[in-house]
């Protein structure tokens, strides 16, 4: 029966010389279904290599899905597989402020490629109803959207400048009070908005708090990927501004009071 069972790596790290995998998350397949993920070290991969066991990677399409890829090869100590996967680190605790009528498409979409990447804390439509700013932003701490945070990701499209609730949720990620440290802040272009693909940005285009931040330098400013790895890439370029806090801008720019664009 144990020769039946396939194995397939997600993610993986590697040792301080760059060259040997330290370890992998790994999941098993018996035909039927699909094990939960571990963390495996590297010796597991190479018992299961000697046991003649297929090792595969295994990456998540627009859909979810989880899709067979290269098989892993192995040859003088050293493994092969043709493609470069994401890291075997931490899942950052993600929120994802977006305009709902507009993007949630890929919320969804960012929901399916890269859900196993991060931790997700995101607010979906009619979870929390006021139309006051301090109530709202008290509401995602108090049901922990926002109360540990790190990474505050924008999904900017066409139409994210105009609306009150992406504000305030910046605004709260910016928040001391959030967690042990503020949240790294990570503006995603999508291909609906005018600046997607340019190596510059219009600043009356997006969000104000979120601009004053890109010019501060303590936002990232980045286009829309599908790519995994460059995506979790990003997320860790946010996290690692967190330590870079004196360059906020929050308090010194009111809170939209009405959205500016139609409903």
């Amino acid at each position: 029966m144990a020769n039946n069972i396939e194995y397939f790596v997600t993610k993986l790290s590697f040792r301080e010389d760059g060259d040997l995998i330290n370890d992998v998350f790994a999941y098993s397949y018996d035909g039927l279904a699909l094990s939960e993920g571990e963390i495996r070290q590297r010796q597991w991969l190479v018992n299961r290599t000697e046991q003649k066991l297929q090792i595969s990677i295994m990456t998540r399409n627009e859909a979810g899905e989880w899709i067979r890829g290269n098989v892993f090869t192995y040859n003088n100590d050293l493994y092969t597989w043709g493609s470069k996967l994401p890291e075997n680190i931490p899942r950052r605790k993600v929120f994802i402020s977006y305009y709902h009528h507009d993007d949630q498409d890929y919320r969804e979409r960012f929901e399916n490629l890269f859900g196993d990447l991060v931790v997700s804390k995101s607010v979906e439509d009619g979870d929390i109803d006021s139309d006051n700013s301090a109530d709202y932003i008290k509401q995602l701490i108090q049901q922990e959207y926002l109360l540990d945070t790190t990474v505050l990701i924008v999904l900017i499209g066409a139409n994210t400048r105009c609306r009150k609730h992406v504000d305030w949720e910046i605004s709260g990620a910016l928040n001391y009070k959030v967690g042990d440290k503020y949240a790294g802040v990570l503006g995603l272009f999508l291909p609906s908005h005018t600046n997607y693909g340019s190596d510059k940005y219009t600043p009356d285009l997006v969000p104000r708090r979120l601009s004053a931040n890109f010019e501060s330098g303590y936002a990232i400013a980045l286009d829309w990927t599908d790519n995994r790895v460059i995506m979790q890439g990003y997320i860790e370029q946010a996290f690692n501004k967190r330590s870079e806090s004196e360059k906020i801008v929050n308090s010194t720019i009111p809170q939209m009071q009405r959205n500016t664009g139609s409903e």
